[in-house]
């Protein structure tokens, strides 16, 4: 991995494009489970995070407002630089 004083060259941006060790410790860090973190299709914010709180006969019941379900990437994966290396792409 590159290291934080490699962005300076974005200059402004640079904190928007890639999140600091710190925080890039805190994300690998935090807990995770792929199979229940998930985004949902929601009408004004495009989608939200959501949590699957039970699958049973083909029924998904996620907390958080309805919409398409998708899978979301493990917070390690906020603003990497490669997009290919994620689980999910959307």
């Amino acid at each position: 991995a590159s290291g934080d004083a490699e962005m300076a060259v974005f200059g402004e941006a640079a904190p928007y494009l890639r999140k600091s060790e710190k925080e890039r410790i805190a994300a690998q860090n935090k807990p995770f489970d792929a199979k229940s973190s998930v985004f949902v299709v929601h009408p004004k914010e495009s989608f939200v995070k959501g949590t699957v709180t039970s699958r049973e006969s083909g029924k998904v019941t996620v907390k958080t407002e309805g919409g398409e379900i998708f899978s979301m990437n493990p917070p390690k994966y906020d603003k990497i630089e490669d997009m290919a290396m994620m689980t999910h792409l959307h």
